[in-house]
């Protein structure tokens, strides 16, 4: 069975991990990788660095996973600060890419 991908992009570290902990008790997904970078404004936005979280999953729990992840960073952050983005059937060779970024998980 193929697994769909999903990602999350807010603004501050904090809020990428509040996100991932309702995302991860909302359904049965999995972090593949976390990358950072630098907001459009820079050290002028108001949180000087973008998260972006790549989760695989079956479609359905990664659109749950991604749900509860919006509505959790919405309550610390602009709607407008917030992406999420699903490839529903994620092509052979693309989940060596998810783990690329940053940040290094165990």
């Amino acid at each position: 069975m193929k697994k769909a991908v999903g990602f999350l992009e807010v603004q501050g570290y904090s809020v990428a991990l509040a996100a991932m902990d309702k995302a991860c008790k909302a359904a049965n997904i999995k972090i593949e990788g976390i990358d950072s970078n630098n907001p459009v404004l820079g050290n002028a936005a108001p949180i000087p660095v973008v998260i972006q979280v790549k989760l695989s999953g079956r479609v359905d729990d990664i659109k749950i996973a991604l749900e509860s992840a919006r509505q959790e960073a919405s309550r610390y952050i602009s709607e407008k600060d917030i992406l999420s983005h699903i490839i529903p059937s994620a092509m052979p060779g693309l989940e060596k890419l998810l783990s690329t970024g940053k940040v290094k998980l165990k």
